[in-house]
Order: C-alpha cells, then sequence, then structure tokens
C-alpha cells in the first residue's frame, strides 16, 4: 500500500481522523499486546528465564498504561527490553513533515505545525516514522541539563529567524519532546541529579512539559520507562520521593533461574561463529563455563550487591573458543574443539567482571578466578562421571606417570600420551565420545576428566599443565583449611573414588 504524503491524501486513508486524535502511545502499545496475547506470540524474542516472572509483570503494566521501572543488577537484560519495546508499536506513524516533535496531523501542538495547517491545509506534506524512530534513550549522567531533556531558548534560531526572543519559534526541543509519540527510556534512572528528575514530574502526571522561559505548555504523548540498579535505588535513594511515586509499577528483573537457562542465553549472545574451520564446543564446556557464573554469585569473596553479569559467561565462552581457534591454526587443525584449560586462558574476560570483597581483594582477582573455575570443573566433573572408578587413571600418577597438557601443545601430539594412561579413553563414554572419535574432541573429554581428578584433589597439576601424583595431601588440606590453597573443594580421603 503507497502511504499517503498530504494531509488530503491521510484523511482518505484507513488513517482515521478519530483514531488518531484519541489513541495515544500507551494505548497502542496496550491494543498491540493484546493481538500478541491472543495469537500466542511471543512478547519479547529473545529474552530467556523471564516467561514465568519478569514478563508478567511486564505485560500487566503495560495493560494498565503505567509508566514502569525496571530493577535489576547489570546484565540482567534491562536495555534489551526497553528497546524490545518497540515491537509492540505499529509498522508506520504520520507526523508533520519536518515536524522536530513529531506533531500529529489531526491535533498538532506546536505553533508551527497549526501555522501551517492554517496556510496549506490538505496540501501540508506528511511525513512516516518506523517503530525504531519512535524510541528515544538516554543514559542517565549527572552531567543532564533540563536543558537536555526539556530544551531551552535557542538565540541561533531567534537570530537566523527574525524572531524575537519570546517567540514559540526559538524554542531548542530537549529529548523529552522529540520522542512525542514514541517511547522515552531512561538507563540508570537514579544518576540523574535530583533537581532534573524534579523535570519530569509534569510529563508524568499532567502530560505536559513546560519549556524554561515561555508560558507554554506541550500536551506531550509519550511512554515513559526506565531502568535502574536496586542499590543506588533502594539504599542510595538517589531517586527523588514524588517521582518514584509517579512510576506506575515496578519490575524486578533477575539473573537466569537455572544453569540450562543460562547457557541458553550465553548461547544465544556469545559471537561463537568462526569462519573457515568447524566449531564445535563440547557441552561440558558450556557447563563449566556458566558454572563459573553461577559460583560467583554465591562467593562470599564477591561483592553480591554489584552482582555477576551474564556478560562473563558470554565474554568467557568468546575467549574460550579464540584461545581454541589459536591453537588450531597454529596446528593446522581442521576443527575447533576447547578444552577445559582454555576456560584457565580466558580469566582476562572473567576478573574484570567481579566486584570483590576484602577477602577477595587479598587473595587476588586471578586466585579468586581460578578457584571458581576449580569449583566449576568439580561440580560438572561429578555430573558425568561420580559413579564411575577411576582407580586405574589415578594409580597410573602414583606409580610415577606424568603428562604434559600445553593449552597450545596440537591434539595429536597430545593424544599420543594420553594413551598410555591406562583406562582413561576408556571411560569417556559418559560425555559421549564414540570408538572413533576425531583427535580434537578426544584430547577435550580426556583432559576434562584429568582436570575434575585434579579438582578433586585425587592427581596434582603444576603451574605449566603437567599433571603427576598429588603430594603430601595432609599438608594440602591443612593449608586449605588455612585459606592459603587455592583449591576450592574440600579434601577427600585416598580410598578409590567411586
Amino acid at each position: 500500500m503507497t502511504l499517503p504524503r498530504t494531509l488530503g491524501e491521510l484523511r482518505k486513508s484507513p488513517f482515521s481522523e478519530q483514531r488518531l486524535r484519541t489513541r495515544k502511545t500507551k494505548d497502542e502499545l496496550r491494543d498491540n499486546l493484546i493481538t500478541k496475547l491472543r495469537s500466542g506470540e511471543t512478547i519479547f524474542p529473545g529474552i530467556i528465564g523471564y516467561e514465568d516472572t519478569v514478563v508478567p509483570q511486564l505485560v500487566n503494566a503495560i495493560l494498565s498504561r503505567h509508566n514502569f521501572i525496571l530493577l535489576g543488577l547489570r546484565g540482567q537484560a534491562k536495555s534489551r527490553i526497553l528497546r524490545g519495546l518497540t515491537a509492540l508499536l505499529d509498522p508506520q506513524m504520520p507526523y508533520i513533515a519536518g515536524c522536530e516533535i513529531h506533531d500529529n496531523p489531526y491535533d498538532p501542538i506546536c505553533k508551527r505545525c497549526r501555522t501551517l495547517i492554517v496556510e496549506q491545509g490538505d496540501n501540508i506534506p506528511i511525513a512516516w516514522l518506523t517503530p525504531d524512530e519512535r524510541y528515544v534513550e538516554k543514559l542517565a549522567t549527572p552531567d543532564v541539563t533540563i536543558a537536555d531533556l526539556i530544551g531551552d531558548i535557542d538565540p541561533i534560531k531567534a537570530a537566523r529567524g527574525g524572531h524575537d526572543l519570546s517567540s514559540e519559534f526559538t524554542v531548542h526541543y530537549g529529548l523529552l519532546p522529540r520522542a512525542n509519540r514514541g517511547i522515552f527510556a531512561i538507563n540508570e534512572l537514579p544518576d540523574l541529579a535530583g533537581k532534573i528528575q524534579v523535570g519530569l514530574f509534569n510529563i508524568m502526571q499532567e502530560g505536559d512539559v513546560q519549556i524554561k522561559g515561555y508560558p507554554l505548555r506541550l500536551p506531550l504523548d509519550v511512554a515513559l520507562v526506565f531502568s535502574a540498579n536496586p542499590e543506588d535505588y533502594t539504599a542510595r535513594g538517589k531517586i527523588v520521593t514524588p517521582l518514584k511515586d509517579r512510576i506506575g509499577s515496578e519490575v524486578r528483573t533477575h539473573y537466569p533461574g537455572s544453569l540450562e537457562e543460562g547457557i541458553s542465553i550465553t548461547e544465544q549472545e556469545a559471537w561463537a561463529r568462526r569462519d573457515g574451520l568447524e566449531l564445535h564446543v563440547p557441552k561440558y564446556v558450556r557447563e563449566v563455563i556458566e558454572r563459573v557464573a553461577f559460583l560467583a554469585r554465591e562467593d562470599k569473596k564477591i561483592d553480591k550487591r554489584s552482582g555477576v553479569s551474564q556478560r562473563l559467561p558470554i565474554s568467557a565462552l568468546e575467549n574460550v573458543i579464540s584461545n581454541a581457534e589459536r591453537r588450531a591454526l597454529r596446528n593446522s587443525e581442521k576443527a575447533i574443539v576447547p578444552r577445559i584449560g582454555d576456560i584457565y586462558a580466558a580469566l582476562p574476560s572473567i576478573t574484570g567482571k567481579l566486584e570483590l570483597e576484602y577477602e577477595g581483594e587479598m587473595r587476588g582477582a586471578d586466585t579468586v578466578a581460578r578457584e571458581l573455575i576449580r569449583t566449576a570443573v568439580a561440580k560438572t566433573y561429578d555430573i558425568y562421571f561420580k559413579d564411575l572408578n577411576m582407580q586405574q587413571v589415578v594409580q597410573w600418577f602414583e606409580l610415577g606417570g606424568e603428562i604434559k597438557l600445553a593449552d597450545s601443545a596440537g591434539s595429536q601430539e597430545i593424544l599420543e600420551g594420553l594413551k598410555n594412561i591406562q583406562g582413561l579413553t576408556d571411560k569417556l563414554a559418559p560425555v559421549g565420545i564414540k570408538p572413533k572419535e576425531r583427535p580434537e574432541v578426544l584430547v577435550s573429554a580426556a583432559e576434562f576428566v584429568l582436570e575434575g581428578l585434579h579438582a578433586h584433589r585425587r592427581i596434582g597439576r603444576t603451574e605449566e599443565r603437567v599433571f603427576q601424583a598429588e603430594k603430601q595431601p595432609k599438608r594440602a588440606e591443612r593449608a586449605y583449611e588455612r585459606g592459603e590453597d587455592e583449591a576450592p573443594q574440600p579434601l577427600r580421603s585416598r580410598r578409590p573414588y567411586n
């Protein structure tokens, strides 16, 4: 369908005057949401783990035509949800061409458009807005001014147009008026200065804003949405009380509730595609990476108020794949298959995302991250091999066997050494290893077993990644109890691990 280009054409189109005059942005969001609910369509595509918690509360807020705030720690998809609201807007929205605040052709609110209507009538040109163009977002920072949000006098406009400074034509509109007939989002609302927050009162309660120095009111049509960190919102009290009172709904977000949800989010968000080489990321590698984030959120050495973002496992997975890719390229291998050693190589993508408490600062970010990885390996190992007797493998090391698994070494080279460990390659079926598996996959699975045994203190490993017999277990146990050892798990007895 060809879209109307003048007001006269618009009057003859399906965009009826009554509908455009009376249907506000919040009504539009509500109507399109109802359509999606009736059809069973996904409300927020790409948002995982919120189906039974956050999404129902968001639906209620939109159906109630509320301005709302998303309250949650970093990395909980708050910005993505706000931007996803554009899916609830109409595909096209007509406005008077050239208008800075996207005036309704049937009900203009700015002086320029009202004058054009009188002068040109049905010949006034019409332009169209897409949903993305109707979404305006502002990151709240302490230096934001009322002029940025609402507007101010523009002397240059007055000089160029020959207008008196008291004329409405000299107004420079801020972000909020420019979001007219759309959605205006403010991220990290508590960082907005209190006196600037006061400037939002009128638009949230009376539906209008007042430009500095002008006796005029603009009855804007805007859906206001916010995001905030709960530490800022509740503990620091940076959102002024009257503004909090005007926000219709407060919706709390959260981190993934299960490991499977976390893995799905990480898999969806991480850049895992690598051109030229086949990529295979074993399931246990994904589980270890995700479990690091889950353990970090519960670790006393890490600041819970700051949270551990979902960006940690996303960045870690990307780094793990890249380390495996580097190895594959150097050794002319045809497939990229990450190993547990690659997770240790990805420490730079983990340590920067951990806000440490005093105890954690004393031990250092690297040590804390290594503890998390080791514990994650131990827990993941138990899922696959807890009921499998690995005494034969342990015995090989106790009899003096050693093997070095450098993260840069090629799979074929390492595989020759792994074949000397009696019983190791025969016990890999729990992780889906087939009899004639490719070397890259076989080495990755075997290393997982050795790392799991090391995590449980059944065999030792040096900083150079040389696996060997565990030495002086009693001394190590005493050191761990004093907090001097990096082992995250209590030591187990020397009896066979079944």
